[in-house]
This record gives C-alpha cells, structure tokens and sequence, in this order.
C-alpha cells in the first residue's frame, strides 16, 4: 500500500513521531507519496540512506532561495495550449496528468503535482493539445509526461496513442516514467503490447537515481518492455546524498545498462522551490562526469545537462555552450541566445 502522509509515514515507522509537527508543515505545502516496493528499500536507521532522501519531507523544503522558482525550467512560458509545452521545433510535452506513484522532494513540477492541482486534462483541453500537435507539422516527436502517463489506465493511454497515430507527422512517441523502479508490477503484460503495438516508434525514459532502485522486480518489468520490442532509456538527476559520488553513479549507470535501459541524461538538479540541500554544484557535477569517463565504456555514459530558467531549453554542461566559473556562468541555448546561471536576483532566502 502506498504511503501519502507523514502519519503513514509515522506508522511504517520510516520516521519518528517526534518529527509529525516539522514535516507535516512540509505535507501541507507539497505532496507525499512513497509507493512500497521502495519504501521497502528504506533502512530507518540510517539517517543518510539514499532513498529516504528522495521521497520522505524535510524541513528544509520550507526554505525557499531567491533564485528558486515555482516553474524552475519555464514550462508555463512555452505552453501555447493547456497540456502542451513547445520549447524545441521538432517536439512538444503533453502532460497528460499531474499524479504519480511516488513524489520525489526535489521534483521540478512539485508545485503542481498531487493532490489539490487538478489530476489530468479534462476532455476539451486534451482535444485542444491533440488540436495543437495536428497543426504544427515540425512536430516530429511527441513526450508524455505530467505526472507520470504510464499510471493512466490501458484505456485512456490506448486512446491517447490511437489519437497520435492518426497525426501523420509525429513519428515518435517517448513515455517519462517512473513505474518500473515505482511500481513495477503494475508493468504488466497488457501494457507492454499496448505499447509494442502503437502505430508509432514508442519510446520508454526511466526515471532512476540510486542502484538500490534497480531491483529484481524492476529489472523483470524493465525486461518486460525491451522483450516487447520497447527502446529505454535512462534520466537520472543528480542529487547530493544520493548519488553524488563516481561509485553510486557508475554502479547506476552500469546497472541501467545490464538492465537494457540506455543512460541518456544525467540532470543538474532545477531551481525549484526548497530544494537547494539537494544541489550539487557545477564543479562537483563536471568532476563527476570527468570520473565516470574513466571509469565506464561509452555505452554507459550519460550526457550532464542543465534545464535553463525561463524556458530556453537544456544546455550540455562542459561541451563548449556552459562557461564560467564560481557559481556564475553564461550558457548558450540551442537558438544561440545567452542566458545567466543562476538567474539574478537580490532577494534574500525565505520560509514558506
């Protein structure tokens, strides 16, 4: 059973009841949501294990910095239509829905994701983004996100793909996901020829940051999509006290691998609000990328990017387009324009 309050969290015994006032100050403001598979995975005795850092509140959620913001990567600012954000040419989001199975603490969309944001697109929005996507023929490539679309039922999600396979000019269809690592027997037999037998070139991007995450069960369930034909490929952000170090990572990245889930990107954690225990900075992550260099086959290897504020797009991190040094940098989006990182502000820290 899933778990989605500090109570809950009290009785599994993950936390202690001395901390129910602290964190459920944090539960008031944004969501919770542990599934059991991985909660499963949580040691209580270990104040630092890995798992319990992504998924169980913090009071330092409270504290917002000035360069924190509640659409860190400017989603609402490319979004032509409800449901749909264009930021690239060829390809667009459609968020489908605002639920997960689990809500990680440093999410980039926490402001509007779980309970009490409104749980999908209702009918007419979601026939104004299909609307969208039919009239725009640069759209090559279309991603399902939100919330995560795989908790949809096979219906709703049959649907949606149907819909997309009637628009002649999307190729490609790439599903964000944590399911498999989440709740992987919820990957089952139905869902993975659903997808095999979409009219389209489907795609399937795993979310996962820790090696512990890459259980048996989800192994199998990842198994059960690559043996139905499905391409994955891995996201993973990169978080302090979690995977932070050049052992976790490459023990990540080589699991990906044995599990048929091909490393894609590695995330320079987002400015979004309460989440700075959870960056790293710059330096560390360009030296992490440096070690893993050394360490694992090109197969294995991630590309490290960075999510602009404002909407401007991912830039590669050591690749030429991201200079500076010292916590202030000049990045070169896709368009050639120059952006500030950290955007400026002057505003001190601040308790919400």
């Amino acid at each position: 059973m899933s778990i989605a309050s500090v109570e809950e969290l009290i009785e599994a015994g993950l936390v202690p009841a001395s901390r129910r006032a602290a964190l459920g100050e944090v539960g008031k403001r944004y969501a919770i949501g542990l599934s059991a598979p991985l909660a499963a995975l949580i040691d209580p005795d270990d104040p630092d294990d890995p798992i319990a850092r992504q998924f169980i509140p913090d009071p330092r959620e409270r504290i917002a910095q000035p360069e924190e913001s509640a659409d860190p990567i400017g989603d609402d600012a490319r979004s032509p239509v409800e449901g749909i954000v264009h930021r690239y040419p060829d390809r667009v989001l459609l968020k489908l829905l605002h639920v997960c199975p689990v809500y990680c603490r440093f999410c980039f969309r926490r402001e509007m994701v779980g309970p009490g944001n409104v749980a999908q697109l209702s009918g007419e929005a979601l026939d104004r983004a299909f609307a969208y996507i039919a009239a725009h023929t640069e759209i090559f490539e279309v991603i399902l996100s939100g919330g995560d679309p795989l908790i949809l039922s096979l219906r709703r999600l049959a649907d949606v793909l149907a819909r997309l396979a009637r628009i002649e000019h999307v190729a490609i269809v790439r599903i964000h996901t944590r399911l498999p690592v989440a709740e992987p027997a919820l990957v089952t037999d139905g869902l993975a020829e659903l997808l095999r037998d979409a009219r389209k070139t489907v795609y399937v991007a795993l979310h996962a940051n820790h090696p512990r995450e890459l259980t048996q069960a989800a192994r199998a369930a990842c198994a059960k999509l690559a043996d139905a034909g499905i391409p994955l490929l891995s996201q993973t952000v990169l978080l302090r006290g979690v995977n932070d170090n050049v052992e976790v990572l490459a023990e990540l990245m080589r699991g990906f691998v044995k599990a048929r889930v091909k490393p894609y990107y590695l995330h320079h954690p987002d400015l979004a609000r309460g989440t700075a225990h959870f960056r790293v900075t710059i330096e560390e992550g360009k030296a992490l990328v440096r070690a893993l260099r050394g360490r694992l086959s090109g197969i294995c290897q991630p590309q490290y990017v960075l999510d602009l504020p404002g909407g401007f797009g991912k830039v590669p991190i050591g690749e030429g387009l991201f200079e500076g040094e010292k916590g202030a940098y000049r990045a070169t989006d896709f368009r050639g324009e120059t952006h500030a990182y950290p955007p400026h502000s002057a505003a001190g820290c601040r308790s919400e």
